[in-house]
């Protein structure tokens, strides 16, 4: 993987569901001319973009839509299950337990945690809410790599410390600060301010 072109990592999913759509109105081929119109993008980039998957056109038909489609996923490992802890069962982390995209992406949630008493032995989308005390130890046991942390500022960092302490090696942040983790692990921040701040911006036309 091209860890330098993160633009063209994001772009991908855009490509999947353009092709799956395609798929399910049966188109067998597609040029990446086709996928530049319907993405807003231009057919080099969305050409550079497809590079990175080694996927291979063919000169006059394009690319084989079903083949791209499994390309693409094996590329961001979306074809095999990711088992994941969620720490955090509150709105936010209800809502991405229920997520249909992110099971159909391969992420496969093994348990959720909290400190909540009230949210503690509950089943949310058919995932129990266990006591965060027992994170580190059900991590080392089951071996679980990835974490989705969805809790208060002030307690993300001893929470990311308690899924390093885990095994976890992949957060996906929706805490605005910067963790602080040991070399090795993967911090992948979703900060819904700053995205909220760029959208009022650019609104304003001051924007670039």
């Amino acid at each position: 993987m091209r860890v330098g072109n993160l633009p063209g990592i994001r772009r991908l999913p855009i490509y999947l569901n353009l092709l799956r759509a395609m798929r399910e109105e049966g188109v067998e081929n597609a040029s990446a001319s086709a996928l530049a119109d319907m993405a807003g993008l231009v057919a080099s980039v969305v050409r550079k973009d497809l590079e990175m998957t080694g996927a291979s056109g063919t000169t006059g038909r394009g690319f084989c839509v079903g083949a791209l489609i499994a390309d693409i996923e094996s590329f961001l490992g979306w074809d095999n299950p990711n088992d994941a802890f969620l720490v955090g069962a509150g709105n936010l982390g209800s809502a991405l337990l229920g997520h249909r995209d992110l099971r159909s992406h391969g992420v496969n949630f093994i348990a959720a945690f909290d400190t909540d008493p009230a949210k503690i032995g509950q089943t949310i989308h058919g995932v129990e809410v266990l006591p965060v005390e027992k994170l580190v130890s059900l991590g080392q046991r089951m071996h679980v790599r990835m974490g989705l942390l969805c809790v208060p500022n002030e307690v993300a960092q001893e929470t990311a410390d308690r899924l390093v302490d885990g095994g976890i090696t992949r957060i996906w942040s929706f805490a605005p600060n910067i963790l602080k983790v040991p070399k090795g692990v993967t911090v992948q921040r979703e900060d819904l301010s700053a995205g909220l701040a760029e959208l009022l911006v650019k609104s304003m036309g001051l924007g670039t």
